[in-house]
């Protein structure tokens, strides 16, 4: 009788890991463009301080109050944040690391309730929002000529996006020192003017000094915009109110599936380690052997 032959099947071992590839890798590529992104804008605004002497003149900045105004320490401060908040979820979601992945998804969490607040008392206290930032913009137009950043930022204001001069109208600008009438006994060429941002497009291209001695009493000021910037900025948040609300939703909706990816996949990570922590067991491993 011929021996039987005996079939024999190999039992592959399935990976039965609790972690999901898909959220890991998700959350790795979206933090490390977040990372990048991050990392330019601190580099910008690192760069033009740079550029305009800002560490030497730091004493000078902080005693005078323009500091808080510099548009450069916007960027570092949101790119240092944005750089932080990347790496962790980068780091955190490739390395698997809880601790990143708790810090990634509480910072989100703070981020969001801010806003949250934010918006909400901007809405119960608009009064208020509304004379404390005529306070602030009245400051950044007396500090015009400080800063070439700041003066940038108001020409594009001004000039390209609302078309406008001022705070409130275009008589705000005799109160900074370089544009008031009392100018003229230092021999001040822009005195009794406006700057060359307030000039409409069609008198700005022939005429770079269209905004002299329009602050005169007697002066015609057809070739400036007259119309402050506060009143124009409202009325464009009001025309553009659901663009403006659908882009704080989209907002809204990426950082909440951040915190539940962050969540997700932190959770995943605990319980794998409960599933090695139980296997690893000195009672579990003396149970297998009886």
């Amino acid at each position: 009788m011929a021996p039987r032959t005996q079939k024999i099947v190999r039992k592959i071992r399935r990976n039965d890991t609790e972690i999901s590839r898909c959220i890991k890798y998700l959350m790795f590529g979206f933090n490390i463009l977040f990372w990048i992104l991050g990392f330019m804008i601190a580099a910008i605004g690192i760069y033009a301080w740079i550029e305009k002497d800002t560490f030497d003149n730091f004493g000078r900045l902080t005693m005078g109050g323009t500091l808080f105004f510099d548009p450069a320490l916007l960027f570092v401060l949101v790119g240092i944040f944005m750089f932080c908040i990347g790496f962790a979820g980068c780091v955190g979601s490739l390395r698997e690391n809880t601790c990143l992945l708790l810090f990634f998804s509480f910072a989100l969490a703070v981020i969001f309730f801010i806003q949250l607040a934010f918006g909400t008392l901007v809405f119960i206290y608009r009064e208020k929002v509304k004379n404390e930032s005529e306070k602030q913009l009245m400051i950044m137009v007396q500090s015009y000529r400080d800063d070439p950043d700041l003066q940038n930022m108001i020409d594009w204001i001004q000039r390209q996006w609302l078309h406008c001069c001022g705070v409130n109208n275009y008589r705000n600008w005799e109160s900074n020192v370089y544009f008031n009438c009392s100018s003229k006994i230092v021999g001040s060429v822009e005195a009794c003017g406006v700057p060359a941002s307030c000039c409409r497009l069609e008198y700005f291209h022939n005429n770079k000094q269209c905004g002299y001695g329009t602050l005169e009493p007697s002066a015609v000021t057809h070739a400036i915009y007259t119309e402050g910037c506060l009143p124009k900025a409202s009325q464009w948040f009001e025309r553009h109110i659901l663009s403006v609300a659908i882009v704080g939703c989209i907002f809204a909706v990426l950082q909440i599936l951040g915190i539940c990816f962050a969540q997700n996949l932190r959770n995943d990570i605990l319980a794998q380690k409960a599933k090695w922590t139980w296997h690893t067991h000195p009672m579990m491993s003396a149970y297998r052997y009886q």
